[in-house]
């Protein structure tokens, strides 16, 4: 093969694999907006702002382990302890291997994203959905360490990064060659925890740690910048002395190409994708900046979220 020809055909499955991407973000909206109009109400906004995001991990920066198949989400047994544990909601990442990625979510009302993302990449089993927030299940309307794609329990908000900063210094201590990724949101760059952890990654030059910032604007008061303003959030992770990437959050390639240009100096990653929580769905836009949580407030919200629906579905097998 020349090297046209060879050009050509890397060309050829990059547009195959974005094609692809993009068509797994609408399942994911899709889905997520199914469930938020079967349970009356759902963090929908979240999955509408990350879906290229979480496909463009799952599909094309993740080295995960495979997985002999889908994997049922088991029921909630109580509160996890020495005398009853419960299993790992990281399984449904697959095995720990020394030169394979981890994978740590940090926001857990993100968990309908993660979860709708997770089936349809084909490792939650089909049909598991339909226990989603109901008793008995774990799949909780807000992630816990036993809910699929969930291994870590992140407290009321922004501990992943500090817990995630520990296992990559863990891990190359261990002589392990694999990365550790995080994805968070934007809110949780007001807590003071979240900054800690920015420092000691920068610090201990965790080069490994790979985070991921759903930067939508948003928060459940209102607009991030009327309410605790973070940005310049580039220049700030600049400044604790991280390798920074900025990217349209709904470009899927822009989004692999920032992930694979790792840092030649030590600094861990961060790749600030900013999004749009109305994405896939305009009729949300006129309820900005108020959709924290999204349900259908009357018959006319109902009409629009079928037909929303029926169009994200479209062309879907």
């Amino acid at each position: 093969m020349t090297n046209t020809e060879e050009a050509t055909t890397t060309q050829a499955e990059r547009a195959d694999w974005v094609a692809a991407a993009n068509l797994l973000a609408r399942r994911i909206r899709a889905r997520a907006l199914e469930l938020t109009i079967l349970k009356d109400g759902c963090y929908l906004s979240q999955a509408l702002s990350s879906a290229e995001l979480l496909a463009t991990l799952y599909t094309r920066v993740l080295k995960l382990a495979d997985l002999p198949g889908p994997l049922p989400s088991e029921p909630f047994t109580g509160v996890p302890g020495s005398a009853r544990p419960s299993p790992s909601g990281g399984r449904f990442h697959g095995e720990r291997l020394p030169d394979g990625d981890r994978f740590l979510i940090s926001p857990a009302h993100y968990a309908v994203a993660i979860y709708t993302a997770l089936e349809c990449v084909g490792r939650l089993a089909p049909g598991a959905l339909e226990s989603f927030n109901t008793d008995g299940s774990t799949l909780e309307m807000i992630g816990a360490e036993h809910s699929p794609g969930f291994e870590l329990t992140t407290g009321s908000f922004g501990q992943a990064l500090s817990q995630a900063s520990g296992i990559a210094f863990a891990r190359r201590l261990r002589g392990e060659t694999g990365r550790t990724a995080v994805f968070m949101s934007d809110g949780e760059l007001e807590e003071g925890q979240t900054w800690e952890g920015v420092q000691a990654a920068a610090f201990y030059r965790l080069d490994s740690l790979m985070l991921f910032v759903d930067v939508n604007g948003q928060q459940v008061d209102g607009l991030t910048k009327d309410v605790m303003n973070v940005e310049p959030v580039d220049a700030r992770f600049a400044s604790f002395g991280w390798e920074v990437r900025v990217v349209d959050g709904h470009d899927v390639a822009a989004i692999a190409e920032a992930a694979e240009q790792k840092s030649a100096d030590g600094r861990p990653l961060v790749v600030l994708a900013y999004t749009d929580t109305a994405r896939g769905m305009p009729y949300l836009n006129s309820r900005k900046p108020h959709l924290h949580y999204v349900r259908a407030k009357d018959d006319a919200d109902r009409d629009a979220f079928e037909r929303a629906l029926a169009e994200l579905k479209e062309g879907l097998s």
